[in-house]
Order: C-alpha cells, then sequence, then structure tokens
C-alpha cells in the first residue's frame, strides 16, 4: 500500500543520490513485475472493452489527482496515435484536493458524460477509494455503462463497484503516500496496454504499425509514409504521392497499393472492413 513506510525509510536522508536512486530503480522493477497476475483480468476487459467500442461506444476514464493526470495524458494519445476521434477516449478528472473527495461531483460528471450501456467508465485511483471516482462509478453502473476499476491496492472500494477489476499491488512507496511514484508508473504502463491493444484489436494499427496516424505534421507525414512504403512494399515516393492522393489516409494508401485500386475503390474496400486492413479482401501486399 502507498501510504505504508518503506522498509528502508530512516535509512534514505544519509544515501547517496546512486544509492537513493538505486533504491527507487529496485522498486520500480518490483512494482512492473508485481503487474504479472493482474495481466488476465487486464486482457478480459481489454476484450469488452474492443467490443462495446467495435459497436459504437465511448471510453470515458475519471480520475483525481495524478491519476488524473495519468488518465489525461492516455486519453490525449488516443487521437494522434490511432488516429480516432477525439471524442471517442476522453478523461474527465479534477485536480483540487477539495473535488477529489466530492463523490457527488463523480457522480454528476458520469452522468454529464451521456453514458450508455454500449460505453465504458475505467475508474483510475491508486488507492481504490477515492470519493470522486466511486461517485462516476455509481452513476455509471445506472447508465448500464461497462465498469472498470484500475487500482494499486487489492479488495478496494473501486473494486468493488466495478464489473471487472485490475488490481495491482505497488507496495509501500520510497516516500511514503507519493503515488505518483511506483503507483503512478504502474497506472501509465496499465493504461498504455489498455489502450493500445483495444486500438490494435479494432485494426487502428497492422503488424505492429500505426496506420491510423494522422500525417498533420513533417514529422507524421514521413512517418505516414514509411508505414505505406513497408506495408504495401512500395518505394517512398511512390507511397508519398499515394498517400497525398488518400488526403494522408495510410489505410487507404495501403488498399490503393497493394489493390491497385483509385481512391473511391480502397474507401470502399476498407470501409467494407470496419477499417481493419486484415479483413479487407486479399492480403494486402504488393501484387
Amino acid at each position: 500500500m502507498s501510504e505504508g513506510t518503506h522498509p528502508r525509510a530512516d535509512e534514505l536522508d544519509d544515501l547517496t543520490a546512486l544509492q537513493l536512486i538505486e533504491v527507487m530503480h529496485t522498486e520500480d522493477l518490483a512494482a512492473v513485475e508485481a503487474m504479472r497476475p493482474g495481466l488476465r483480468h487486464l486482457a478480459t476487459a481489454i476484450e469488452q472493452i474492443a467490443e462495446r467500442l467495435r459497436s459504437g461506444g465511448r471510453l470515458r476514464y475519471f480520475g483525481a489527482g495524478t491519476s488524473g493526470l495519468i488518465a489525461r495524458l492516455d486519453a490525449a494519445e488516443c487521437s494522434a496515435t490511432f488516429g480516432v476521434a477525439a471524442d471517442l477516449v476522453q478523461a474527465i478528472a479534477v485536480d483540487d484536493a477539495g473535488q477529489e473527495d466530492d463523490r457527488e461531483l463523480g457522480r454528476d460528471a458520469a452522468r454529464r458524460a451521456g453514458l450508455t450501456p454500449r460505453d465504458v467508465a475505467v475508474g483510475v485511483s491508486a488507492s481504490g477509494r477515492t470519493p470522486f471516482v466511486l461517485g462516476a462509478l455509481e452513476a455509471a453502473a445506472n447508465s448500464g455503462a461497462l465498469r472498470v476499476a484500475i487500482t494499486c491496492r487489492r479488495g478496494s472500494a473501486a473494486a468493488s463497484a466495478a464489473d471487472l477489476a485490475i488490481e495491482i499491488d505497488t507496495g509501500a512507496e520510497v516516500i511514503a503516500g507519493s503515488t505518483r511514484l511506483k503507483a503512478g508508473t504502474v497506472q501509465k504502463l496499465v493504461l498504455n496496454m489498455l489502450s493500445t491493444a483495444v486500438f490494435t484489436r479494432l485494426g487502428h494499427t497492422h503488424r505492429g504499425r500505426m496506420v491510423g496516424v494522422k500525417a498533420d505534421n513533417a514529422k507524421l507525414k514521413d512517418r505516414a509514409t514509411r508505414v505505406v512504403a513497408e506495408i504495401a512494399g512500395a518505394s517512398p515516393d511512390e507511397a508519398r504521392h499515394t498517400l497525398e492522393a488518400a488526403e494522408g489516409d495510410a489505410r487507404v494508401a495501403i488498399v490503393m497499393l497493394s489493390r491497385h485500386l483509385d481512391v473511391a475503390q480502397a474507401r470502399q474496400q476498407l470501409e467494407a472492413a470496419g477499417g481493419d486492413l486484415r479483413r479487407v479482401p486479399a492480403e494486402v501486399r504488393r501484387q
């Protein structure tokens, strides 16, 4: 538990900088390994979340303090990384300590999110007892949304309020109660896995590449060009020109090149496959 005192707490002030960060590094490694027992539960959540989003649902994170900031970070990256609509994944979080303790505020936040039975509400709380998060999960239950809890404490109230719980026991922090340390690291890793696996399942990546990336700047245009060239087996110049014709949509460009189709035909095939290159008829490769 993060509020507990670390076994070496009394000697920390006397350690050298190297000795101190070696202690922290050892604790970080232990926290990452503590995730292993929870991977099966996380995988179950991923499959159910992907199914909800495939049917038109949305993903909403609820958190407070450090947990809320971590949730915001993951939500903010989803659109740029996977090319999904900005409103598909959103984090609803509070920073003020008083708001963190406001259960009714959490309920209101979930109600205002307009959750439906197709949606997913993920409560992120290191302690598993944050009132704002508990209130959000309670309101989510009334909406019929799938409720998932991510905590760093077993047997928490948040886990009891959720349909699925990913509980990672990270143990005492080097600085007691500082959940930005091991607990924060683990929550970030769990959300990394959750969003990446969900959108991989939904076809927003392909063969380990960001085929959904939005080519909005020079760096991303170069990345998209490489992705198209690698998957379609085309030259960089051919990939670049086709990507321009596809208005920056890497998946459309890949289908155009691999199937020798024009933009309209490629879009039609991709739409029929639900945007998933794996489901486009015939292997996606240079012919």
